[in-house]
């Protein structure tokens, strides 16, 4: 049975790096190869700059899989090859899946339940392989109410995810200003 761990915090924290020194870590003292599962999609220059630094980053023997839809076939796919997945980001996952649902299909009530199956499946794939999974997210609702609609739905429906994907989370570390924090052990601590 796979480990889920959560790494959550908001643009520019830290999380992306913390998770892949988190990998490397993890995989490490096992000798495991790390897959690295990108959702991203590239549509404009500010996109293709942020993957090209997380491209960067990442060491030449990982291995990526290009997983912008259906990314828990990637998860199964990676887990039976590599002892560390990386899957960055949920947020971004998140954004691919609702874009390709016309607006009068993501009412908030029958989406959330369509968010919560997409989510569900991820785990599933993650626990169903013998490997840690590192799942990157974004805390989205923390900032500014947005002014659209659909950026409502979008931040209502990833802090939903995010809390289904932190109770079955080992561990759940908050990454601000660089420093990450367990908070899951936090939580269990009290």
């Amino acid at each position: 049975m796979g480990q889920i761990v959560l790494v959550t915090g908001g643009v520019r924290s830290g999380k992306s790096a913390f998770a892949e020194r988190y990998a490397a870590h993890c995989a490490e003292p096992h000798g495991a190869k790390v897959a690295y599962i990108a959702t991203a999609q590239v549509y404009d220059e500010e996109m293709r700059q942020r993957v090209d630094l997380h491209q960067a980053r990442r060491p030449a023997d990982w291995v990526t899989y290009e997983a912008p839809f259906e990314s828990e076939n990637a998860v199964r796919a990676a887990g039976a090859e590599y002892g560390v997945i990386l899957f960055d980001c949920i947020t971004m996952f998140l954004s691919n899946d609702m874009l390709q649902y016309p607006e009068e299909e993501q009412e908030r009530d029958s989406f959330a339940l369509h968010v919560e199956e997409r989510i569900h499946a991820l785990i599933q794939a993650a626990e169903d392989v013998d490997a840690t999974t590192i799942f990157v997210t974004n805390e989205v609702g923390a900032g500014i109410v947005p002014e659209y609609r659909l950026g409502r739905l979008y931040r209502d429906m990833a802090g939903l995810a995010n809390q289904q994907l932190a109770r079955r989370a080992a561990e759940v570390y908050l990454v601000t200003c660089g420093i990450p924090v367990n908070i899951k052990r936090l939580a269990e601590a009290i």
